[in-house]
């Protein structure tokens, strides 16, 4: 049973939330300085209860511990089968959350107070970046899915309004809708799996998956189990947030906000939130190993994709954002490597690589951000490469930093990039997934070699981001400045508040890759150091299964040396094209096709057309459908309906207001009018549903049963009959509805029934055709 201890881990998230509803409510009348200090005090508060919780998790409890804690005790949800407590839970991976989450949310918000001083907005912005900490921490913290759908669906929110947050402008509301919307698909595959896992297992608390393996593993449709489909639900969800292919095409889009959003959304944490789910949710994915080959296949391609379109962008941000989908691509091949088991084990996947990168991306993409943002607001909000050039004599403090991120997403030994995308390049290399029973030889065949082909494709992203990151450098660092003389006059460092996060986050990038040290590499060392061998991998180890083995010496050795000359033999080439003076094409790019290297470019640049491809097949047509909806559903048939009614009213209206004249004599007359016809109206009713009748035959005997009437009326209805072919008209009048009849001659014949009501003195009749044989 897993060790548990209490710990107030609700004023975690509930500090920033509490910070947003003040910040948001009456920010404004208290004031820009009550307002930052509220907003920082509130996540450093936050961060420290973080700090205090992984330390009593490190040194109170046993290995596999973990903290609990509720928002309150009563539960949440009751509704048929399903309980669910608003519980939060603290483990060795949803540590490692909260301490980035805090940590660098924290650095973040102190740069923004400098960046967004001037702002008219500044209050909005520090409560939905408040809001924002507190769904994120809600997230990572809650102990079941719902819990975590809670903060899923809360970063969501706090992204379209963070990106829209200049709504005033129309393309950035656009940026914004767009970055919710394409979220929603993914939030759909969630429900989805959330509604597959209670409807199997009872359960949708993580601790409990693992007491429901046999129910999760039963074949569900076409032979599958139904933890197949579930991990394909939680992936689809996991792409939207994370932005995989194809789902990727609102995270560009998103640089419209202010960059620390960019820094602390679209890089540090929101978009991380889809690897952690795959990460937690790893004994689903586990159960069906096929599910983790298509999170790693995903991984592979996006990291190479986006890599590629990163080559050709010019706008500083949009580079990295690119960057930031290629990054996540990484992290999903790690966390999808799967490697099968030695006896009497079932395998793991490489899960601390790919958290441990999500680690390091954190510091170095979001001092990348950060440090774009100094340069723009050197560059008076400039974000053109082309346009820049010659900065690291005007922000030498910017340069530096920016120097150090660029190194460690290149993965140049010893920054932190290094070791975790080595983390992954060797375990992608060794991985293999189980083919399913039965399966052919193409799938045999990919089950065994798909590790080899995605460790081809991630050296290939690789190398892309060695060279368009250097690209970026030089372009933007070196040579002469190509802006205006305006822009060249006011070019100057940024303030403290920003530079000093600055230096933290390249310190950061610098040394927080050493958590990562291969124990391979350590056993070398002497004895003493011997603790720094994976360190991350070994805290991870309870929360989610470690590797079955590790590389030796010599294949690490061989995977850096094959890594590290890759990245080195880029930035070379980014050199010789960019970053000598007046040579190679450190020239702005003719907009002309010139050859067909140049209409590749083009292509590129343009994003190879995604999102006018998305116009075109989805979003055109969903268009054209709502307006045909509106035009001939909504107005024509429902509007045309109630206006029709409307209408009908509106002409009764009309015709009975001659009626309404104050002529008591009319009224009389209409009275005594309507008092006959409730009385004549009844009558003739009675009789003519009297005069039905049911026919039964017994050869050429014939028996009807008129209807007749109810209990008062039917004792003065008189009945007669006449049978066709028969002596007389009408047979006598009777007060019984029933007649008998037999026919001598068969064939078709005619019977009519006629009724009379003796008091009102009505009569009617109904004739029916009867074939006599």
């Amino acid at each position: 049973m897993t060790p548990t201890s209490n710990f107030p881990l609700y004023l975690i998230p509930l500090l920033p939330l509490l910070a947003a509803a003040f910040n948001l409510l009456l920010g404004r009348r208290a004031g820009k300085s009550t307002v930052t200090l509220v907003a920082l005090g509130s996540v450093a508060g936050s961060m420290f209860l973080t700090w205090i919780a992984v330390s009593r998790l490190f040194s109170a409890l046993p290995a596999g511990g973990v903290l609990v804690d509720s928002f309150f005790t009563a539960p949440w949800i009751k509704a048929g089968d399903i309980t669910i407590s608003a519980s939060l839970v603290l483990d060795n991976l949803s540590a490692v959350l909260c301490l980035i989450i805090t940590g660098i949310g924290l650095l973040i918000h102190i740069y923004s107070t400098s960046y967004m001083e001037h702002e008219e907005q500044y209050t909005r912005f520090f409560g939905y970046m408040n809001l924002f900490m507190g769904a994120m921490l809600i997230l990572v913290l809650g102990d079941s899915l719902p819990i975590t759908f809670i903060g899923w669906e809360g970063v969501g929110l706090c992204s379209y309004l963070l990106i829209g947050f200049y709504y005033e402008k129309s393309a950035f509301a656009l940026a914004g809708r767009k970055a919710f919307v394409v979220n929603r698909i993914g939030d759909f595959g969630l429900l989805i799996a959330m509604f597959l896992i209670f409807t199997q297992a009872g359960t949708l608390k993580y601790a409990a998956l693992g007491n429901h393996l046999e129910a999760l593993h039963e074949p569900a449709w076409w032979g599958l189990p139904v933890a197949y489909f579930i991990g394909l639900f939680v992936l689809l969800g996991a792409t939207g947030k994370s932005a995989q292919i194809p789902l990727y095409v609102w995270l560009p889009d998103a640089m419209a906000g202010p960059t620390p959003v960019s820094a602390l959304i679209h890089a540090a944490t929101m978009v991380t939130a889809g690897v952690y789910l795959i990460a937690r949710m790893h004994v689903v994915f586990e159960l069906a190993p096929v599910t983790l080959a298509a999170v790693a296949w995903i991984g592979a391609i996006t990291a190479l994709f986006a890599a590629t379109i990163g080559l050709a962008q010019r706008d500083l941000k949009k580079v990295l954002a690119y960057s930031t989908v290629s990054q996540l691509g990484f992290m999903f091949v790690g966390v999808g490597s799967w490697m099968a088991g030695d006896a009497g084990h079932l395998g793991s996947s490489n899960y601390h690589a790919g958290i441990m990168h999500l680690m390091t991306h954190a510091f170095f993409k979001a001092g990348l951000f950060l440090g774009a943002g100094s340069v723009m607001h050197a560059m008076s909000g400039e974000g053109d490469v082309w346009k820049m050039g010659g900065l690291r004599k005007h922000l030498p403090s910017t340069h530096w930093t920016f120097l150090i991120y660029c190194l460690a997403i290149s993965g140049i030994p010893p920054f932190s990039g290094f070791w975790s995308k080595d983390a992954i390049l060797g375990g992608v290399f060794h991985a293999e997934w189980q083919p399913s029973p039965g399966a052919g030889g193409l799938e045999i065949f990919f089950s065994h070699q798909s590790g080899h082909i995605l460790y081809g494709v991630l050296l290939l992203a690789a190398a892309f981001t060695s060279f368009y990151m250097f690209r970026l450098y030089f372009l933007v660092f070196t040579g002469h400045f190509r802006g205006t003389h305006e822009q060249e006059h006011h070019l100057h460092e940024s303030p403290p508040a920003m530079t000093i996060v600055l230096w933290i986050l390249a310190i950061g990038a610098i040394f927080v890759g050493f958590l990562g040290v291969p124990t391979s590499l350590v056993e070398h060392l002497p004895e003493s150091m011997h603790w720094m061998g994976d360190m991350l991998g070994q805290w991870l180890s309870p929360a989610v299964h470690g590797p079955i083995g590790e590389d030796s010496l010599a294949e690490f050795g061989s995977f850096a040396a094959i890594a590290t000359g890759v990245s080195v033999l880029s930035i070379v080439a980014a050199y010789v094209l960019y970053g000598r003076e007046g040579k190679g094409l450190a020239h702005e790019p003719s907009p002309r096709i010139e050859n067909p290297a140049q209409a590749i470019r083009n292509v590129v640049a343009h994003k190879y057309y995604v999102d006018e491809l998305y116009d075109w097949v989805i979003v055109r047509p969903l268009r054209f459908l709502s307006y045909v909806l509106w035009r001939f559903v909504d107005a024509f048939i429902i509007d045309g309906i109630v206006n029709l009614s409307a209408y009908v009213i509106a002409l009764f209206g009309r015709l009975f207001k001659y009626a309404q004249n104050g002529d008591v004599q009319r009224y009389i007359v209409g009275i005594i009018a309507g008092a006959a016809l409730l009385l004549v109206a009844p009558a003739y009713y009675t009789v003519h549903e009297a005069a039905k009748f049911e026919v039964r035959q017994n050869g050429q005997e014939i028996t009807i049963t008129a209807h007749g009437g109810g209990p008062m009326t039917g004792k003065r209805l008189r009945y007669r009959v006449k049978w066709e072919a028969s002596d007389t008209e009408f047979s006598a009048v009777q007060g019984k509805p029933s007649f008998t009849h037999r026919y001598d001659v068969t064939g078709d014949k005619k019977i009519t029934v006629e009724v009379t009501d003796t008091r009102w003195n009505s009569t009617s009749s109904n004739t029916q055709s009867v074939m006599v044989n």
